[in-house]
């Protein structure tokens, strides 16, 4: 027996309205950002916005916009009106807003009721919809421009209402909103109150300012501001060094000719752009705004318009690559890194006075003489000398040469020009590389070295007075890679065969992999064969690595070969992911190591090449290669601030 044929019948406009809102409004993030960017379109110059549990309760956006009539208010609340589209191209779109569907959808789901007054009028008006049910407009007090206040969001849909998370999760996300929002547009003030509590009030302002209130960026790495063109499309903004970084991708703004986007291409761009210089899992700070023009990209994609569309994705891809690489290739002391060191305040400490301090006198060295630390005269240490000199915790260097009359760090410039080279163990230069100095930047940003801690960071001094962290191996592995980079894309990477090859054994998974990939490995100057099912012979190795340990060597590249997600290869044309990663490897094994001892030539030797090299501020694995404590930090991790 035939089922019975289903009768087609159209459906109420209630309904509609509520099922159109349940695409428009998901949740309480998705009205607000409808309401601000109405707000914004309206030419507002200050926007209040207030939530009450997470805008579950209660939204109200308030600004001082151009306002609405009662007509205008009346078809405000019909779907499909709209002021802002001029022709029906959906092309050349200049506002954030355009569909007409938001406040219907709000009206169709919650409780919304807007209060508005245009310019001259000696009154403001008021219209009510609960549920889709409108209530005609009538007279109201109320200042220039329009507030809307939107209750008991979901009310009339109970089953989205139910999906809800806690007012916590919502304001989090209605935040990152205006967050967005407010980038957009630096020249309008927000104020932005949640449950009666101010989270930010920012006055117009710049670009810059604007974006460093939002981002909150760490202060010592500040912005690297970029700027890049191609075919008719402009990237602008700033980007925060790899220092500065997150576990979520929620501290990057992209706008795209004026929106707020949530973009997967760009965010990949971002990705990879970063990928040399940060944390694996990490996710970098950067606030971008694309210009581009207006019929290579749809916007239209979306009810919620926050996904993009664009006719050449691979060139706006290699534009925001391309420019956020050039920002991030400047070297080791351009830009500092803070290191994230959590003091106690203490609630009281007494200091001893300054101006009638005691007389300083040398504390009696262990040979006689006195030639020790310093103490403070009747300051009560139980020991005449701190052990600061005791091997293997600290190596003190003695003091820098004079140079007519100029001391320490400039001193030693003067007399050495900065050229030596690191040395390995067997007294073979390691990757010696003349030193030039950047040009617009202080001479050696990085200081000059005083002493090495536990054979692995060296301390420096700079300019001003600043203490400098540097780890040896991680800095000196960073230089390694741009060397061998450079190397290979110049095509010179030289092998050196082995007097006697050595058999690698492998699993047979990885050792596919190295098989498979024969003849990349030999533009690295790895010469290997297969040798049976599990494993490989290897004939060559890098020459400039000046290591035999192959075995170690094989097994650390097929890890990272197997473990490599970074992306398709088109993402980096002049080199491909995978290779970058091979490099950084090889560079790991290849960079003086941890426990090393160095002369004092040799450290000042690599503070000049790590200011001189590109990406220098992080190791291969995205790692901090160096630490600035300023008289700031020193003043905060003792309680003196």
């Amino acid at each position: 027996m035939l089922p019975l044929r289903p009768k087609l019948r159209r459906l109420p406009e209630v309904l509609v309205n509520r099922i159109a809102a349940g695409e428009v409004i998901e949740r309480p993030a998705a009205a607000l950002k409808e309401l601000v960017e109405n707000a914004i379109d309206a030419g507002a110059r200050r926007l209040d916005v207030s939530l009450e549990s997470g805008g579950i309760d209660r939204i109200i956006v308030t600004d001082d916009g151009c306002g609405m009539t009662p007509d205008d208010l009346m078809l405000a609340v019909e779907r499909h009106c709209t002021s802002k589209l001029q022709d029906e191209s959906l092309v050349h779109i200049r506002t954030l807003g355009f569909r007409g569907e938001a406040l219907p959808s709000i009206g169709a789901a919650a409780r919304l009721t807007i209060t508005s007054r245009t310019q001259g009028e000696s009154g403001a008006w008021r219209i009510h919809v609960a549920g889709g049910k409108i209530t005609p407009p009538e007279p109201s007090a109320g200042a220039q421009g329009t507030s809307v206040v939107v209750e008991d969001l979901f009310f009339a849909t109970p089953a989205r209402r139910k999906f809800l998370k806690s007012a916590r999760v919502e304001g989090s996300h209605a935040e990152s909103v205006v967050r967005r929002l407010a980038l957009a547009v630096p020249e309008t003030a927000f104020c932005f109150t949640m449950d009666d509590r101010v989270l930010f009030d920012l006055p117009a302002q710049d670009m810059a300012a604007r974006a460093a209130a939002l981002l909150g960026a760490n202060e010592a790495d500040g912005f690297l501001s970029i700027h890049g063109e191609r075919d008719g499309m402009v990237l602008s903004g700033f980007a925060c060094g790899p220092s500065v970084h997150r576990a979520t991708a929620a501290g990057q703004f992209m706008l795209v000719n004026g929106r707020p986007v949530v973009d997967p291409v760009l965010r990949t761009a971002v990705r990879v752009a970063y990928r040399r210089v940060i944390e694996p899992g990490r996710h970098p700070v950067v606030a971008l705004m694309l210009t581009i023009p207006p019929d290579r990209v749809d916007v239209n994609v979306h009810p919620a318009k926050t996904e993009l569309r664009f006719a050449d994705e691979a060139a706006v891809r290699s534009l925001v690559i391309g420019t956020l690489t050039r920002a991030l290739e400047g070297g080791a002391g351009n830009a500092g890194v803070r290191p994230s060191f959590s003091a106690v305040k203490p609630g009281r400490i007494w200091y001893p006075p300054e101006k009638n301090a005691a007389p300083i006198i040398p504390a009696p060295s262990p040979h006689g003489g006195g030639s020790g630390l310093p103490l403070r005269h009747g300051a009560g240490f139980s020991e005449p000398r701190l052990g600061l000199g005791d091997s293997p915790t600290a190596r003190m260097l003695p003091p820098l040469p004079q140079a007519d009359g100029v001391a320490g760090w400039d001193a030693y410039s003067q007399s050495t020009g900065g050229d030596e080279g690191l040395q390995n163990s067997d007294g073979s230069t390691l990757g010696a590389t003349p030193y030039e100095a950047p040009q617009g930047l202080s001479e050696h940003p990085l200081g000059a070295a005083v002493a090495q801690v536990l054979d692995t960071y060296v301390i420096a001094v700079a300019a001003d007075g600043s203490l400098v962290l540097v780890d040896q191996h991680a800095a000196h592995e960073r230089l390694t890679h741009e060397r061998l980079r450079e190397q290979f894309l110049s095509g010179k990477v030289q092998g050196q065969r082995l007097l006697v090859p050595d058999v690698v054994e492998l699993p047979r998974l990885q050792v596919d992999l190295l098989v498979a990939r024969q003849k990349m490995l030999a533009t690295l100057g790895i010469e290997i064969e297969a040798f049976g099912g599990d494993a490989v012979l290897v004939r060559a190795l890098p020459a400039m690595l000046n290591t035999s340990d192959a075995v170690t060597l094989l097994r650390d590249l097929a890890d990272e070969l197997e473990a490599d997600d970074s992306g398709n290869p088109d993402e980096m044309p002049s080199l491909d992911g995978r290779l970058d990663a091979v490099i950084a490897r090889m560079a790991c094994h290849g960079s003086i190591r941890a426990g090393r001892r160095l002369t004092r030539e040799e450290m000042n030797a690599l503070l000049r090449q790590m200011e001189a090299t590109p990406r220098a501020g992080t190791c291969s694995h995205g790692r901090p290669t160096w630490l600035k404590l300023s008289k700031k930090d020193l003043e905060k991790l003792f309680g003196r601030r």
